[in-house]
């Protein structure tokens, strides 16, 4: 028994040992290699052009328009976005000509309206007198006042406005602030210099309203460093550099102070005062402003009762306001409050971008007005206008929405390499070292008389900071608003002061 048991044990042990051959049904398959990552396809520009001629400044040009994407990619070549650019070029192509970059703001705004409004080769017709533009169609017209005779001309859109975007996988949000806004917009102006062999031509830059802050970041990264790209002058329309000039915060004396000649320039408008001009209403204004009321608001609740009862009437002769609203509001009026309040007894606001403009609210008894009636007044006819001639008449074809205004978010408000500016934002400086350091830079400085968004008194305050040099910046001022070539009359004096300003150079 003991002996079967051993081995029955021993022959299972044996059996055991035996090698045994699989056949191939057996074997375990074998995984395949995972195959090479494939190099991202490489990203194709869509672009348009198409010839034209048109008489601008009384001189007859032949031009080439031009919609193209310009795609900007990082140190391993990957496309990383496409900022669109639309640009007009004289024929025969001569480098010795200026040429000029444009964009508007926003942030989040697309070039269309300095483009379609003021000095594009084409512009759409809306009416001229502060009434709402109504329904299509628009006239798009020929524009003689467009700056084409003196310069050539290239509008940008940065990432999020217009047609331009991100490519693949790329956050938009690594466009979307004060320094990386005007990295990707200083590559694109050296890019279109190289491929246009333009690198030696006169350059001009030129923002309006953000475009202005956008202007002089753009400005440090091309002259900022030591492969510069010179520019021989920059245009800024509608003014906003320094943040806290025209903050409207609860705590921040210095708005009072600098929307207070707006409010006058506004009640003359209207009727709500008398002056001789809006031009001399204005310096009455500056001069309350900056002396008796900014020292009135330094003194904060230490003021002595005198000096608030002075103050509170030349208040009401200024802005048009009852000595018992500006009493309510502690002599302290916001704009939003002023639209409303100017024009109650009418049952009418006035506008924020053009306070020339008038609109109806749902009842006459709010704080503030429903909407903004000089933006309401114009967005239509400019839309329109800009898909109507990019895509119909040029031909870029594209199924991507053009993005007029308002699709960019969580904007980064910190400036590269300094301080922590969430505070105090003011770009201001980078404009003052480059006229410093560039002996034949020059500042063109445009402002409407009725513009709150950008008031005219905050944009003077900033550019007359120390570091600042004066007798290279031009100041001029039109009977408008922010956008102050949707009036006719304007927009001829506009198109004429910025060409004496590019033949001065």
């Amino acid at each position: 028994m003991i002996n079967r048991t051993l081995a029955a044990a021993l022959a299972a042990l044996t059996i055991a040992a035996i090698p045994v051959t699989l056949t191939a049904q057996d074997k375990p398959e074998a995984k395949p290699a995972a195959p090479a990552p494939s190099p991202a396809p490489e990203y194709k520009p869509n672009s348009a052009s198409k010839t034209f001629t048109g008489t601008f400044g009384g001189r007859a040009i032949r031009y080439t328009a031009t919609v193209a994407e310009q795609v900007l990619k990082d140190d391993k070549g990957v496309a990383k976005a496409a900022l669109v650019t639309t640009a007009y070029i004289a024929e025969p192509r001569d480098p010795s000509r200026p040429v000029t970059f444009l964009f508007n703001g926003g942030p989040g705004s697309a070039s269309l309206w300095l483009q379609m409004g003021a000095f594009g080769p084409k512009r759409v017709a809306i009416p001229s007198d502060a009434r709402d533009d109504g329904a299509p169609p628009y006239p798009i017209l020929d524009n003689p006042d467009s700056i084409l005779d003196v310069t050539d001309l290239v509008f940008i859109d940065p990432v999020g406005t217009g047609w331009s975007h991100t490519i693949g996988d790329t956050d938009p949000k690594d466009y979307w602030g004060v320094s990386q806004d005007a990295a990707s917009v200083a590559k694109v102006i050296r890019k279109w210099l190289s491929e246009n062999e333009r690198w030696n031509s006169p350059k001009y830059l030129g923002g309006e309203s953000y475009g202005t802050t956008r202007s002089a970041a753009v400005v440090n990264e091309l002259e900022g460093q030591y492969n510069d790209v010179a520019l021989n002058g920059v245009i800024l329309i509608s003014t906003i550099l320094d943040f806290a000039a025209g903050a409207d915060t609860e705590g921040n004396e210095l708005s009072y102070i600098t929307n207070l000649p707006s409010f006058a320039t506004t009640a003359l408008y209207h009727g709500k005062a008398g002056a001789a001009s809006a031009a001399a209403f204005a310096e009455e204004a500056r001069q309350f402003a900056i002396g008796p009321y900014a020292a009135f608001l330094l003194k904060g609740q230490k003021a002595s009762a005198e000096e608030r009862t002075r103050i509170r009437a030349e208040l009401a002769r200024l802005t048009g306001l009852s000595e018992q609203y500006l009493e309510n509001a502690d002599l302290r009026v916001t704009p939003n409050r002023f639209y409303k309040e100017l024009l109650r007894d009418r049952g009418l606001t006035v506008g924020r971008l053009d306070s020339r403009y008038t609109g109806k609210d749902y009842d006459n008894a709010g704080e503030g007005p429903d909407n903004d009636p000089s933006f309401y007044g114009i967005d239509g006819g400019y839309t329109a206008a800009a898909n109507a001639f990019l895509r119909g008449t040029i031909g870029y074809q594209t199924e991507r929405d053009y993005v007029t205004i308002g699709g960019v978010n969580d904007w980064d408000w910190k400036l590269k390499g300094g301080r922590d500016t969430n505070a105090y934002l003011n770009v201001a400086p980078y404009l003052g070292k480059a006229l410093r350091e560039n002996s034949q830079l020059r500042l063109f400085v445009a402002q409407g008389w009725y513009d709150f968004a950008t008031p005219f008194f905050a944009a003077e305050y900033s550019l007359s900071r120390t570091g600042m040099p004066q007798d290279r910046i031009s100041w001029h001022y039109y009977d408008a608003g922010h956008m102050m070539y949707v009036r006719d009359e304007d927009r001829r004096k506009l198109s004429d002061d910025v060409r004496q300003f590019i033949r001065a150079r």
